[in-house]
């Protein structure tokens, strides 16, 4: 056990009188020790809740035979942080969660970690973080939220947040919109939709380290808290059978997970956090194979933002257990890779089953051909860029529009919220990539406010920053390179036109070579200010959108 080199022998009799001061027993102290990573805390909906999901995983551990030993780390709401200079910390938040992490189990020699999450960056910095110690690991999440009830009709936070749009644009009373907002959010757990919390929840049982369920149980039910004493058993196993992340995160692993995130229409965010923990496990998953795997595989849940259905309908559905069954049966994800149950994908899926076919469609009727992730190339990203193509309507999948530029996210906002964009414009926010931001913010606010205002079916939006899994429309994300350095993006004028063409997967600024040759000379690439030290050495360390917005080696 690597806990051995902290406990046994004599000249280890000062470190366990330490434990001994903890209440620990000889006979706790020699069993494995078992990091729980517990990101609670009282601010996110989705973490107020995992004390007693960590609790779960303690007594499991405990009963399985090892010592569980809790710690915590950090985390960021994205919804209370967006729309303001708090949205810069998020995607910064996921390195410094991987990175407290480490230092914790490296600093006391632990022998497994099983991590206590629900949201956004913390679950990729998780991830990450296990397949860079390569030892064993299970992540469980305190699951999604339960859909509120609005006037009949089932609501979610991405419907609060266009509300806000509608309410700018005369479409909505105050007095509703304050309906909306007490009704929206009913429980703890992972807002309600797609979104990125619950697809990247999704992602951790589709790639193996998480235990089928992990992605669609709700926060609420009691089966929550037996998944977590499950995890907790687990973990022994794992450590008895050697059995680390990187044997499970192998390539196949990866584009099985790619496959189930097209089939979900899961958030453009897993663009970054999929090939990040990638890189961490050794392994390339670039863009392209993201393109790849989605323009073969259909879309087979129509999950809010892009369509009605909210995470208990797909687990009353059959889960991503069942979705991963569609897609084995028409051969599009392998069978053969490890997951932590210790089992195969193959063997986890001997017990899945398809409850409803409307909500998990068959692979010959799905809701689009294609999986719910492209990825455009052209003069204005030449390294690439996102959109989820499932959550834009027919008529935008194809667009020319002249461009509204503004360089933060703060100018686009006041323009959309004082009806300054106009049917067919494409507005342009740079400035706000990785490097740029710094940080990266979600854009979910003047996405949202666009679709309030009911333009989502005219306007297009483009960013080197990215977007909320809440996004829907012809938001497209990641631009790169992104203006701050020197991407063509940085180069687009009022009034340019802009080509965007999704199906062939193009997004082109057109405007003549010899004139943007021209400006390029004059062009000195920027970036927004920030008082923060801790931003500033993401800035320094950062690297594309296009990769996964990864520190450099």
């Amino acid at each position: 056990m690597n806990s051995n080199k902290a406990k046994k022998g004599a000249e280890r009799a000062p470190h366990r009188s330490l434990l001994k001061a903890g209440g620990f027993t000889d006979w706790e102290i020699d069993r494995p020790w078992i990091g729980v990573v517990n990101a609670y805390n009282s601010i996110i909906p989705g973490h107020t809740h995992l004390n007693r999901v960590a609790e779960a995983v303690k007594h499991g551990v405990y009963s399985g035979g090892g010592l569980p030993l809790e710690f915590p780390v950090i985390g960021v709401c994205d919804g209370i942080a967006m729309n303001h200079e708090g949205m810069k910390f998020s995607l910064p938040s996921r390195e410094l969660i991987a990175d407290s992490i480490e230092v914790m189990a490296k600093a006391h020699a632990l022998d497994g970690l099983v991590m206590v999450t629900n949201c956004d960056k913390i679950i990729p910095g998780m991830a990450m973080v296990a397949a860079r110690l390569n030892i064993p690991s299970i992540i469980i999440s305190g699951g999604p939220m339960l859909a509120g009830q609005h006037k009949g009709c089932e609501v979610d936070l991405s419907s609060v947040f266009e509300a806000v749009g509608k309410y700018d644009s005369g479409k909505m009373s105050l007095e509703e919109l304050i309906e909306l907002e007490n009704s929206a959010c009913p429980t703890c757990g992972s807002c309600a939709g797609m979104f990125t919390a619950n697809t990247m929840n999704c992602m951790m049982e589709a790639l193996g380290l998480a235990l089928p369920g992990n992605g669609t149980i709700p926060a609420v039910y009691a089966a929550r808290e037996r998944l977590a004493k499950d995890a907790g058993r687990i973990i022994l196993t794992l450590v008895e059978k050697g059995i680390k992340p990187r044997d499970i995160l192998t390539k196949e692993a990866f584009e099985n997970a790619v496959a189930v995130d097209m089939a979900l229409g899961g958030s453009t965010n897993t663009a970054l956090h999929l090939p990040a923990i990638a890189r961490a496990a050794g392994v390339s998953l670039t863009l392209e194979d993201m393109d790849r795997i989605s323009r073969k595989t259909p879309h087979l849940c129509s999950m809010s933002p892009a369509g009605k259905h909210h995470m208990q309908d797909l687990y009353r559905a059959g889960g991503v257990q069942a979705v991963m069954l569609r897609l084995a049966e028409g051969g599009l994800i392998n069978g053969d890779c490890l997951t932590v149950t210790t089992k195969t994908v193959k063997e986890n899926l001997c017990s899945a089953k398809v409850i409803d076919e409307n909500i998990i469609r068959s692979l010959d009727n799905p809701y689009h051909s294609e999986g719910g992730i492209a990825v455009l190339k052209g003069t204005l990203a030449p390294e690439g860029c996102v959109v989820k193509q499932v959550a834009v309507v027919p008529e935008m999948m194809r667009h020319i529009g002249p461009a509204r530029v503004f360089d933060c996210e703060e100018d686009a906002s006041r323009a959309i919220r004082e009806g300054k964009i106009k049917p067919k414009d494409v507005v342009i926010i740079r400035y706000e990539g990785p490097k740029g931001g710094p940080g990266m913010r979600e854009m979910l606010g003047p996405t949202a406010s666009i679709a309030g205002m009911g333009l989502d079916s005219s306007v297009a939006l483009i960013t080197d920053g990215r977007f909320s899994g809440a996004t829907r429309g012809a938001s497209i994300g990641h631009v790169s390179p992104e203006a701050a350095a020197g991407g063509p993006i940085g180069l687009v004028k009022d009034g340019d036109m802009i080509e965007i063409d999704i199906p062939n997967r193009k997004l082109n600024l057109l405007v003549d070579e010899k004139e943007l040759e021209e400006r390029r000379k004059s062009f000195k690439p920027k970036h927004q200010e920030t008082t923060s030290s801790f931003l500033e050495r993401y800035r320094h360390f950062v690297t594309s959108g296009s990769t996964g917005a990864v520190f450099e080696k």
